[in-house]
């Protein structure tokens, strides 16, 4: 874990529960000698373009957190240099709860999954949004109705330990098609079976 990270996260009442609970050593990540965890490596930026998916917390006016699912083909969401992400914000059910909060706090954070290899990546940052008439649009789908422009102000990969093991049907590949297979030839061996017996 990188100091951006700790500063953010480990705030007094916190570190109160941390010494309490016997995990006072992540105190450590708060010494002068530590650094980083602000700016992306290659690792996170290859991580954060081939996600189809990812969880977002904003914080309404009056103090409520409200996490949303976004997700898209690998490559909606984007690294954009050395500390920042973006993505399109697609026309939805237009409640504006993400945007609203934005608007009164441009604070984020973001959860970043990998199901397969069971890795989860963190992120805190600020948005600026961009309407649509002032960004490119020949790279954004007809349905992008803003596009989300997050500096990343801090970062840590969690611990895989917890995370169950998921995969989507394009990660399962050739094992859906040859499941698919055998069920359909077993469902036709009953049907022939059933017609001998009738």
């Amino acid at each position: 874990m990188a100091y951006a990270f700790a500063n953010i996260a480990f705030t007094p009442s916190v570190r109160d529960q941390q010494d309490k609970h016997g995990s006072g050593g992540y105190a450590r990540f708060l010494t002068n000698d530590r650094s980083g965890g602000d700016i992306l490596s290659d690792r996170e930026r290859a991580f954060i373009q081939e996600c189809d998916g990812f969880y977002q917390a904003t914080v309404s006016e009056t103090g409520w957190p409200y996490v949303q699912f976004r997700g898209g083909a690998p490559g909606f969401l984007r690294a954009d240099g050395e500390n920042a992400i973006i993505y399109t914000d697609l026309r939805g059910n237009r409640q504006y709860i993400s945007l609203g909060n934005l608007t009164a706090d441009n604070r984020i954070a973001l959860i970043i999954m990998n199901y397969a290899r069971a890795e989860r990546l963190k992120i805190w940052g600020r948005v600026a949004v961009e309407e649509r008439p002032s960004f490119p649009v020949a790279d954004w789908p007809d349905s992008a109705e803003r596009r989300i422009h997050i500096t990343v102000e801090a970062f840590d990969w969690n611990c895989p330990q917890h995370i169950p093991r998921r995969l989507t049907e394009e990660e399962f590949g050739g094992e859906m098609v040859l499941l698919r297979a055998e069920n359909q030839h077993l469902r036709k061996q009953i049907d022939e079976i059933q017609a001998r017996s009738g």
